[in-house]
């Protein structure tokens, strides 16, 4: 994280996971911040956590984009690699905004939804 903290994605086991790949420097990632707002704000307390990954080379242009955007959950990462970075490396990122919806039991259960299809996803993992 930007204190230079470890967060690991297996701690968050049990929730539904929303791994959020952004940066920001990109324009539709950007404007899908706040619909991720939302949904956070709406589903945080059934179980919902939100983990996002920054392809930011800039810690300041990052930090500043979290808050701007009021991304408020508390898993933010980076290794301020860009589009070499491990994170989006392991998970196959090519394009962002990307998203990976993980289930309770640590499962894919989804990858690059928006809008309605992604807040749709999240409510059924929840059980709603």
């Amino acid at each position: 994280d930007a204190d230079g903290n470890t967060h690991r994605l297996s701690d968050l086991r049990g929730k539904v996971v929303l791994l959020d790949f952004w940066a920001s420097w990109c324009g539709p990632c950007r404007k899908e911040n706040p619909n991720v707002v939302k949904i956070y704000n709406k589903y945080h307390d059934q179980g919902l956590e939100i983990y996002s990954v920054s392809l930011d080379k800039t810690r300041d242009a990052w930090l500043k984009a979290i808050k701007d955007d009021g991304l408020v959950w508390t898993h933010h990462v980076s290794d301020l690699s860009g589009w070499t970075s491990s994170g989006g490396k392991t998970y196959g990122i090519m394009s962002i905004p990307a998203t990976v919806l993980i289930d309770r039991e640590g499962k894919i259960i989804a990858r690059n939804l928006r809008g309605a299809e992604l807040e749709n996803a999240i409510a059924t993992a929840l059980g709603n």
